[in-house]
């Protein structure tokens, strides 16, 4: 053999062994799905465990990804906030995801943080936010302040004529930080300081009588008050029935919810509580014919009786962008694959197309229902798409920041300095 030929040989036989090792690393592709499926956030969460393993197999029938079979790997962070990052670790270090799909709240989502950007995962979160950060390594697929929270106080303002606000929340950052931002929007809308009722209450809270009767009291003077509603999980169960106690309907005083869907209202009697809000990007009742064969393939495969809900649609987005992002780079690289979801567009399920932008948010419609006797929602508003702002205009701090890590490279680029702030201590 000639030296010529011996190298040829040699350099063919380290080429397959290459191809060989590459094969059985990338096979099957991981998907981590990081949801509390126990504690006071199961409630809520569970259901997105079971919508991305209903994802995973679809898109394995389909032939799975890159030649390669999809397995989803499933944790339970048992609504225990340090425990989310203990899982998101174990997920990348020991499970080897190329992806995670989890989170609801805020404060699990900034739990997992610093071991999705130490580690250089890829997390996408489908729930709606209080918006103020943008992470590199974060897509952030539910609504922030100005698709959600913003236009619901909008409406409260400007169609139900309310003139005194009641902002009950969860005590985490996700109320906390929400409705900073909201009282600063009424008050510069001519709300007065006063006028605005902000009260919190722990995870799991369940005696909700004092608080029900100081809003009833809020309206003696005959103005018309209203409820924001940032309250999480479970807690919401006894807020509703105390509502229904009392005998306080949508006319007297309306509620609009940001983290109560259908899911949440499966567990109730909603007789009592018909015309109270709700503000979300999608509705199990949107008329459309892509709605239609999510919903049939939901029931197929999770029974029946199930419902759909807005994260659960935040995360059949998140999921085929993913998957469409991945084809193009021809690689699960996580910043491979990060350059190639931007622009991405993938139709919504309210007739629609999401697209997702240097920013790591969406752009997504604004939808306002109404509770319905039978736990659904008649939709009453639903705006175009709106592009997710990460940074709020109604904080002073944050007005100046923008988001762009497609040309910038910078989650918190200050406009007037022009200088990108790196802090990963604001996450």
């Amino acid at each position: 053999m000639t030296k010529k030929t011996k190298f040829a040989a040699l350099a063919a036989a380290a080429i397959v062994a290459s191809a060989g090792t590459a094969s059985a690393q990338d096979c099957p592709i991981k998907v981590g799905v990081l949801h509390s499926l126990s504690g006071s956030m199961a409630i809520s969460e569970t259901t997105l465990k079971d919508v991305m393993l209903m994802l995973v197999e679809q898109q394995n029938a389909k032939g799975g990804l890159l030649g390669c079979q999809l397995e989803a790997v499933v944790v339970d962070p048992a609504s225990d906030w340090p425990l989310f990052a203990e899982k998101a670790r174990e997920l990348l270090t020991v499970n080897e995801v190329d992806v995670i799909f989890g989170n609801w709240t805020s404060v699990s989502r900034k739990s997992v943080l610093p071991v999705i950007e130490e580690l250089n995962g890829l997390l996408f979160y489908p729930v709606q936010y209080e918006g103020e950060e943008s992470s590199r390594n974060v897509f952030y697929t539910g609504a922030a302040p100005n698709q959600q929270a913003i236009p619901a106080t909008d409406y409260f303002l400007e169609e139900l004529g309310v003139e005194k606000f009641a902002l009950l929340g969860t005590d985490y950052v996700y109320p906390r930080t929400t409705n900073n931002i909201l009282e600063s929007y009424l008050i510069s809308k001519g709300i007065a300081k006063e006028d605005i009722f902000v009260n919190y209450t722990p995870f799991g809270h369940s005696d909700w009588a004092t608080i029900v009767a100081d809003v009833v009291a809020l309206g003696a003077d005959g103005k018309q008050v209203g409820v924001i509603s940032t309250i999480n999980g479970d807690a919401n169960i006894g807020f509703y029935k105390e509502l229904a106690a009392a005998g306080v309907s949508a006319e007297d005083i309306p509620v609009v919810a940001f983290s109560v869907g259908e899911e949440e209202l499966s567990g109730l009697d909603t007789s009592e509580l018909v015309g109270h809000l709700a503000a979300w990007n999608y509705f199990m009742s949107a008329d459309t014919p892509a709605n239609a064969e999510f919903i049939t393939a939901w029931k197929a495969f999770a029974g029946e009786d199930r419902v759909t809900n807005d994260p659960m649609e935040a995360h059949y987005i998140g999921f085929n962008m993913w998957v469409n992002a991945v084809t193009a780079a021809e690689t699960t690289d996580v910043d491979t694959v990060r350059s190639a979801m931007y622009g991405q567009e993938f139709p919504n399920l309210t007739g629609g197309t999401a697209v997702m932008l240097p920013n790591h948010h969406l752009a997504k419609p604004v939808l306002i229902g109404e509770i319905r006797a039978d736990g659904q929602f008649d939709i009453i508003t639903q705006t175009p798409e709106v592009e997710g702002d990460a940074w709020t205009d109604y904080l002073p701090e944050s007005a100046v920041l923008t988001s762009d890590w497609k040309e910038l490279g910078c989650g918190m680029y200050n406009t007037e300095t022009k200088t990108c702030v790196q802090l990963t201590s604001n996450y």
